[in-house]
């Protein structure tokens, strides 16, 4: 565990159980409780849903990350993605007209999906096409005798083709990593990572066009075996899930080409910037208003650990965010801006739920992506 001060362990402790009560002060005292919520208008990069609510799915926040600009996907996407709301309220009728949304953009608006989409790629994007007009009947039929399973099931379907159909539309790394970092592996892509543990397995998406130093850092640590074998150091129920300390004296990692300490700066994407903040937090540039593209709000959010009072005092060491609505309400907490996302538990929340200090990774390996580490210069 990262060896902090007691005052900066006790100001931690003490922000995780009070953060919401300061933050929901905050909010008053400045008049946000209107613009909070608001996001970023820019089609690129938007982790808000239009109704205003935060989403709190890490597989929607990937699909919402990604650095594309075509607006009728993203329609297509949101039409689906609130419907697992419109569900929870059992808005039927609702649901409906999302779906005959979906069906009409689907019909009559193909040439505009396959816009942004090279040739070489636009085979598969138009299978992907196919796949979706077939999958809107077997929605609609499950909404007509109301089984939410299949609802769920289907649109979940529909929404990782959706996923894979944004994918290919990304052409280009959205933007240059300062120089001052050509030192630290760099995720230029994305990454799936593959954890089993001693519970279960996990899957784990990891973002470089958002967090590419932080995000190349983990998939490098992965693919030395690093984590191998490593067991969690901490666990604080509803909060976090520590790992990535190492056996001996030092707190992450030691760079055997250099023998030193490999740390890592703090890497934050705002909604609406081209490229992240580096080695500083929202809090200290002011930027309160402001969501970052991968932000705390979904159980599973995976984020570089590091000294409160040291930026980029970062390494090896990883928490999984145990997103609970009632206490880190999303939106409403000290994490975002402060701490660094650069992924998502996409499958097994219920190992997730599981693990406690002293359970272990028996394995983690790269399983799709690999190809998008850039190692150190």
């Amino acid at each position: 565990m990262l060896h902090w001060p007691n005052s900066m362990r006790n100001i931690y402790q003490h922000w995780l159980r009070t953060g919401l009560v300061a933050v929901l002060l905050f909010t008053l005292s400045v008049g946000l409780s209107a613009a909070w919520w608001e996001g970023d208008s820019s089609p690129k990069r938007d982790s808000i849903l239009p109704q205003g609510n935060a989403i709190t799915d890490g597989s929607a926040l990937l699909r919402y990350a990604l650095p594309i600009d075509n607006e009728t996907v993203r329609k297509l996407q949101s039409s689906l993605e609130v419907i697992s709301s419109q569900l929870r309220g059992k808005r039927w009728s609702n649901i409906n007209g999302d779906i005959t949304l979906a069906s009409r953009v689907l019909a009559t608006r193909e040439t505009e999906l396959l816009a942004n989409i090279p040739e070489e790629r636009q085979p598969q994007a138009q299978a992907l096409v196919e796949q979706l007009k077939q999958d809107i009947d077997p929605l609609r039929s499950a909404v007509e005798v109301k089984d939410a399973a299949m609802v769920l099931a289907t649109r979940g379907k529909m929404l990782d083709s959706i996923g894979q159909l944004e994918e290919l539309m990304v052409q280009e790394f959205p933007f240059e990593v300062p120089a001052e970092y050509s030192n630290l592996p760099q995720l230029k892509g994305r990454a799936t990572i593959e954890i089993q543990t001693n519970k279960g397995n996990l899957t784990v998406v990891v973002d470089g066009y958002s967090a590419p130093v932080t995000a190349g850092n983990f998939v490098d640590l992965v693919q030395r075996g690093f984590y191998d074998g490593l067991k969690f150091i901490r666990s604080e129920e509803s909060y976090a899930l520590q790992i990535g300390d190492p056996d001996g004296a030092e707190d992450g990692f030691i760079d055997p080409q250099t023998g030193q300490y490999r740390g890592i700066p703090l890497e934050i994407l705002a909604q609406g910037d081209q490229e992240p903040i580096y080695n500083i937090t929202f809090e200290e540039l002011g930027r309160y208003q402001d969501h970052p593209v991968l932000p705390f709000s979904a159980f599973g959010a995976v984020a570089l650990a590091r000294p409160e009072a040291i930026p980029d005092g970062g390494s090896s060491q990883i928490f999984f965010f145990l997103f609970d609505p009632e206490l880190t309400p999303a939106g409403l907490n000290l994490l975002d801006g402060r701490y660094a996302v650069f992924g998502y538990v996409t499958e097994g929340k219920e190992v997730l739920e599981e693990l406690r200090k002293g359970d272990v990774i028996e394995s983690a390996k790269v399983i799709r992506g690999a190809e998008n580490l850039v190692q150190a210069s």
